[in-house]
């Protein structure tokens, strides 16, 4: 307002202005730390496991927001890590650096369930361990993937390989390549495995007819097909088990 006794100076009146409350946000991170601390990192819901996450690409701001976006957009924290690292990247609020540490976290989560299968001892006694490394490895894949797990005559690994890669419901097989392979490598059994990005593990009757054109072509050169595995985010289904072959 005006005052009287000065003529043109502004005397600005504050009343009973306070200063305004801190972002919701300020001290969210070390309280978040304090109760992983205290109760540990799996009394944590997955949006809050995220969070502490994106603390570390995201050094300030409130990523509580984020962490709850990508679970809503993806489904869950295995495809939250799963997806390609540009579809990642697209997402607003993500970028290159949230991108990466995120396909880390999925690679370390593979290598870790691959050392229980990659340890010198028979994989058909390790099958708890086989199964929980093919879920880990190829369950959230957008893209279908089949790999070979060659085994020699302990039944003990010897490569677990990539064979092929291709679209969102199917990837190319050619038994001979797998025989090949296989005598290039002297073993003498292979587990086959390849993934349903669907996310329903049923066989197809692709599936079959392929498994057994690969069973025939290793039978000359006495190379056995132990098991066929097909991985889905709803289980994994052993033509084995099933009795398919």
């Amino acid at each position: 307002m005006f005052d009287e006794g000065s003529p043109g100076l502004f005397v600005i009146d504050r009343g009973d202005a306070t200063p305004a409350p801190p972002p919701h946000h300020l001290g969210h991170r070390d309280r978040l730390r304090q109760r992983a601390r205290r109760g540990g990192l799996d009394a944590l819901p997955d949006y809050e496991l995220l969070e502490l996450l994106l603390f570390r690409s995201l050094p300030r701001g409130d990523t509580k927001p984020l962490a709850k976006r990508l679970l809503a957009r993806f489904g869950g924290l295995a495809e939250v890590m799963g997806a390609p690292l540009e579809t990642l990247k697209a997402e607003p609020g993500v970028g290159e650096s949230v991108a990466l540490d995120m396909k880390l976290m999925q690679e370390l989560a593979v290598r870790t369930a691959r050392e229980g299968v990659h340890k010198k001892r028979p994989v058909i006694s390790s099958w708890t361990a086989l199964l929980a490394y093919v879920r880990v490895a190829l369950a959230n894949e957008p893209r279908e993937q089949f790999r070979v797990l060659f085994l020699d005559k302990k039944n003990q690994l010897i490569a677990d390989e990539l064979m092929n890669q291709g679209t969102v419901d199917h990837a190319p097989v050619y038994p001979r390549e797998i025989v090949r392979r296989a005598l290039e490598l002297s073993s003498s059994a292979v587990i086959l495995v390849h993934n349903h990005p669907s996310g329903d593990p049923t066989p197809s009757a692709a599936d079959v007819q392929m498994t057994r054109q690969v069973v025939e072509a290793g039978k000359p050169l006495s190379i056995l097909v132990h098991d066929h595995l097909v991985v889905g985010r709803e289980g994994v289904a052993s033509f084995r088990a099933l009795g398919l072959f």
